[in-house]
């Protein structure tokens, strides 16, 4: 019996190792064979830390962006907290500054957001603006007809160096501070229009247009002499303010003097002319309006004797 199971015991240990895969034989390159690993065409060369490395970004590059940032080794800090005395515009300048859509206004927007800025041209027409937005250093003309401003503060024009023309047609101004278009170094033409002002301020030398009609400058709306220094002024609008006279003097580069529906009743002979000097002609003044006043102006008929035309108005 025990005889028997050695001979089944063997035959089953036979039949198992018939039974097993035949692996391929490995067959190696006698090219290579004796060459040194250092001269091997392109040698491995085994780095630990590499590895490491490169099998931990294999890692990070699966995780979730939340995982990682929880299981980085940098301590994680808090982005400092902008101060809140420091606002922001739309076009990342700040309030004081000036960016590409001008300084904040009262109404927490930018100017060139609340009006129309073209270039160096300011457009804040019929906006039912209170008061004078603040303006882009740059600009050159300021359009802010058929608002509600009522009066004109001394720094609303300030340090805008390059502002040739004012137009505020069309408002409810009655107050201009005294400085408020003096301190302008190329102001050209001043518009006013169409307001209820009361006091003309002191104004540029450099002005070459003046509109100021329809106001209440009435008998002290202009103080004496407040055209004589003006000599570039070459256009004078003041219609409908109830005027009892002329201003002057008049400067001798005045082209238009346009005073009709006022109330100025008389004229002196040496207005426009020179009463000592009968060879003066004053050639630049071609364009005078007196019609709408309560004057006869044939009354005085020297007054005119050196002027290109006579003037407009009643001569009866």
């Amino acid at each position: 019996m025990q005889t028997f199971a050695n001979i089944f015991l063997g035959f089953f240990i036979f039949e198992s190792v018939g039974a097993a895969p035949i692996t391929d034989t490995v067959i190696y390159d006698s090219e290579f064979y004796d060459i040194p690993l250092g001269e091997l065409p392109h040698p491995f060369v085994y780095d630990e830390n590499e590895q490491s490395e490169q099998l931990e970004t294999e890692i990070g590059t699966a995780l979730p962006s939340v995982i990682q940032e929880s299981y980085s080794s940098v301590p994680l800090t808090e982005e400092p907290e902008e101060e809140a005395s420091t606002s922001k515009l739309t076009d990342g300048s700040s309030a004081q500054g000036s960016g590409v859509l001008g300084p904040q206004t009262q109404d927490d927007l930018p100017t060139c957001l609340l009006c129309t800025c073209l270039g160096t041209t300011v457009y804040c027409d019929d906006r039912e603006l209170d008061a004078v937005p603040p303006l882009p250093k740059k600009t050159t003309y300021f359009y802010s007809r058929y608002n509600r401003i009522r009066k004109i503060n001394r720094n609303d024009f300030a340090n805008l160096n390059n502002l040739k023309r004012i137009d505020l047609t069309a408002n409810f101004i009655s107050e201009i501070h005294e400085d408020a278009f003096r301190r302008l170094p190329q102001l050209k033409e001043l518009v006013l229009h169409d307001n209820r002002i009361r006091q003309l301020p002191d104004l540029p030398s450099t002005l070459t247009f003046i509109d100021a009609s329809k106001n209440r400058l009435g008998r002290k709306g202009i103080r004496n002499e407040a055209f004589k220094d003006l000599h570039e002024l070459q256009h004078l609008y003041i219609t409908d303010n109830n005027l009892d006279h002329i201003p002057l003097p008049l400067p001798e580069s005045l082209q238009a003097l346009h005073l009709q529906n006022n109330n100025i009743q008389e004229m002196h002979e040496d207005t426009f002319c020179k009463m000592k000097d009968f060879t003066y002609v004053r050639r630049a003044l071609e364009d005078i309006r007196l019609d709408g006043n309560p004057i006869n102006l044939s009354k005085t008929p020297y007054a005119y004797m050196c002027l290109p035309r006579l003037p407009v108005g009643n001569l009866i």
